[in-house]
């Protein structure tokens, strides 16, 4: 019921009942047809805020989310550091007040975090949520709340979804919000969440994953677009993530880990047909193996994905003599036909050892590809 006829007789039926929502409705209306003023319509959601009680989400910065029609369309959360020392108090009346899908401790301040995830996410008034960014901090404790709530009903409109936390190097302890030491390591193999969400998400198309073990698969039959950063599976997995048959675009960064490790060639040998029948463009322009970018083309060259890839982007294509134990044109010669089919894109430096400049483009050219 996406038609402003019927979202204005829902409007005129919840101002009929005391609803806030109905004028706020009404004043939305009137702002994008031409005819309202934006900043009384973002007032009297502000009044409805209030009224549903969660203005203290908003005064704690945490969350940032935007309404339409009546509820939350999109909503934005990463735990901000400022208003910290008065969130216990808010966690105790979330708690209290609303609804949870979870439950938790608010003498246990890495719970916090969860616990402003759920209240928003078990609000009634986040039922139609179209995208929604979970930037984590207690990740080892919120990651599994949020799932929770997010697996707590099916989200018929959730369309695009961030999920993970942010980091420098792979693996590196992270910094609770109670300075405590988190360890990424310690959640390889069993993964940071256990719930399963991705049935209460049926129409979800966008999804990226930033960090190390989140969960134990990715499957979902409608997903198109798909980034990760790091190892998204609780086995290490970075090319395997589950079974995707609608997925479209595949975009993965990898790079050094803490321990000044690269991800083995051998993780390419992941991409599977079964698992993504409809793979068309794959990004791989910001993912470093620990092999040479020769031995990356080969491997890709074999890859069962490839027959069906349009659109192929690399970090770097530089051949040396002792990678390819012979002449670099020749071994590009060799390789450019399995890639003819699809456009190669390459971010980073392209060289051919010991070719000079003509060589170098005519090598090039077999591959669709020109130096800058």
């Amino acid at each position: 019921m996406d038609d402003w006829d019927g979202w204005l007789a829902c409007a005129d039926w919840l101002t009929g009942v005391g609803d806030p929502r109905g004028r706020a409705i009404r004043l939305e209306h009137h702002s994008e047809t031409g005819g309202g003023d934006q900043a009384l319509t973002a007032a009297a959601y502000r009044e409805v805020e209030r009224q549903l009680g969660l203005d203290g989400l908003r005064e704690d910065g945490s969350w940032r989310f935007i309404w339409s029609r009546g509820y939350i369309d999109e909503a934005s959360f990463r735990l901000a550091a400022d208003t910290w020392p008065q969130r216990r108090e808010l966690v105790q009346r979330l708690l209290k007040d609303h609804p949870h899908a979870a439950p938790a401790d608010p003498a246990d301040a890495e719970q916090w975090e969860g616990a402003l995830i759920d209240a928003l996410l078990s609000h009634p008034a986040a039922h139609r949520l179209r995208t929604l960014d979970l930037h984590l901090t207690d990740y080892h404790r919120s990651a599994e709340h949020a799932a929770i709530s997010l697996a707590a009903r099916q989200r018929n409109r959730l369309e695009r979804l961030y999920f993970g936390y942010d980091f420098d190097l792979l693996y590196e302890h992270s910094a609770g919000s109670t300075g405590n030491p988190i360890d990424p390591l310690a959640h390889l193999n069993k993964g940071l969440v256990q719930t399963e969400i991705w049935g209460s998400l049926p129409a979800l198309c966008a999804l990226e994953l930033e960090g190390a073990f989140l969960f134990r698969s990715v499957d979902h039959d409608s997903l198109t677009r798909l980034r990760v950063r790091g190892p998204a599976l609780a086995d290490g997995s970075i090319l395997g993530l589950g079974t995707l048959p609608g997925l479209v675009s595949l975009e993965v960064e990898v790079g050094d880990d803490v321990f000044g490790c690269l991800p083995p060639l051998e993780q390419l040998g992941e991409l599977n047909v079964s698992d993504y029948p409809r793979l068309t463009d794959l990004d791989l322009s910001r993912a470093e193996f620990d092999a040479t970018s020769y031995e990356v083309l080969s491997a890709l060259a074999q890859s069962p994905v490839l027959p069906g890839l349009k659109c192929l982007s690399l970090r770097e294509l530089t051949i040396g003599r002792m990678d390819c134990e012979g002449d670099p044109v020749s071994a590009a010669g060799e390789l450019a036909p399995r890639f003819a089919h699809l456009d190669l894109r390459v971010d980073g430096a392209v060289d051919l050892e010991g070719t000079d400049d003509e060589g170098v483009d005519r090598a090039l050219s077999l591959f669709g590809l020109s130096r800058v």
